[in-house]
């Protein structure tokens, strides 16, 4: 089995973080957003990972390649880069790792973390993963027909369709099929809002009689802006306390702090005269002081004092001093 991840945008969205970090390397919880993607598909699949292909910018860098290498050998799986030199889409990033689309596989979208439990349908040709939406509209949605079988893929329908929203998630029995029908995409210039998509040549699939099926999660956190990926971190680490995972390193100094659960604390953390939580992350070698912090994602080797934040993110070496009487704001930041 293989994992194929397109992650080659940074996010605009959520700058300033995605201008030095791209944003499936964003932490959630203490771990990057991509290598808790992973790792999760892996458990549902419950199968060995041969291989994990990342699709990723030019610009990302050697330490960005080097840490998408460490998660897929954490897997025990070969660990395969490439590159896509244009955002043209979901269907052409897929088309660049054309070289290890042959197989079993799933192809995933690095900004999105999901919950699930179910036994994957190998039978299928194809397996989509959704989640039961309240506004179908502002989705692309499948609709199915009385054996639950994937009929059609609508793009954010004006009219009820569906309430099953797509979320960016896919199995393929046999990738190889996948590639040759988004090469005719390719080939014969089929484009959908200026871009290459997914949807066709899934569409191809189905036209020649290969059967998708839905996959349903139980909760599907979005990780596209500042808001959500606040709100993702603190449904993650509820998620993760409930199972009992250790959230705190050994190495954290606490003086005259006290901590609400659930957070994160990494290594070599400092808290002093400090409030913490409930919902924060707060990466390695951060120090806070005089401050009460909750639902904030905090990066590492940052310096926090004299802070009362809600609803905040912090990016790795930021200095925030609530008393701040001379400021150095650069391009994209934000104070609220």
């Amino acid at each position: 089995m293989k994992i194929i991840v397109p992650m080659a945008g940074r996010g605009s969205r959520l700058r300033p973080h995605t201008l030095t970090v791209p944003k499936p390397l964003i932490p959630i919880a203490g771990k990057p957003i991509v290598h808790r993607l992973v790792e999760d598909i892996a458990k549902v699949l419950d199968e060995k990972i041969d291989e994990v292909a990342f699709i990723i910018g030019e610009d990302f860098g050697e330490k960005v390649e080097t840490d998408l290498n460490k998660i897929a050998e954490s897997l025990g799986a070969k660990s395969s880069i490439y590159y896509q030199d244009k955002p043209l889409g979901t269907g052409h990033a897929i088309m660049c790792a054309k070289d290890s689309l042959n197989g079993p596989a799933v192809i995933a979208y690095a900004d999105t973390l999901f919950k699930a439990d179910f036994t994957l349908d190998k039978e299928a040709d194809g397996v989509i993963w959704v989640k039961q939406v309240e506004n179908p509209s502002a989705y692309g949605v499948v609709k199915l027909n009385e054996n639950r079988e994937i009929t059609d893929l609508v793009e954010k329908p004006q009219e009820q369709v569906s309430d099953l929203a797509v979320i960016g998630i896919y199995y393929f029995k046999d990738v190889a099929v996948l590639k040759n029908e988004l090469q005719g995409v390719l080939d014969n210039n089929i484009i959908r809002g200026g871009e290459y998509q997914i949807n066709d040549g899934i569409e191809a699939m189905k036209q020649k009689g290969l059967r998708f099926v839905p996959g349903k999660v139980d909760e599907w956190m979005d990780c596209g802006n500042k808001n959500v990926t606040v709100e993702t971190n603190g449904r993650m680490l509820n998620f993760l306390h409930q199972d009992g995972e250790k959230l705190m390193s050994d190495s954290v100094k606490i003086v005259d702090s006290e901590i609400t659960e659930p957070c994160y604390i990494g290594e070599n953390v400092e808290l002093k005269n400090a409030k913490i939580g409930p919902n924060v992350s707060v990466g390695n070698g951060t120090k806070i002081e005089n401050s009460e912090i909750k639902n904030t994602l905090i990066q590492t080797f940052a310096e926090v004092k004299n802070a009362k934040l809600d609803n905040a993110m912090i990016g790795n070496f930021a200095r925030f001093n609530g008393e701040f009487k001379e400021i150095s704001i650069g391009d994209y930041s934000v104070l609220e």
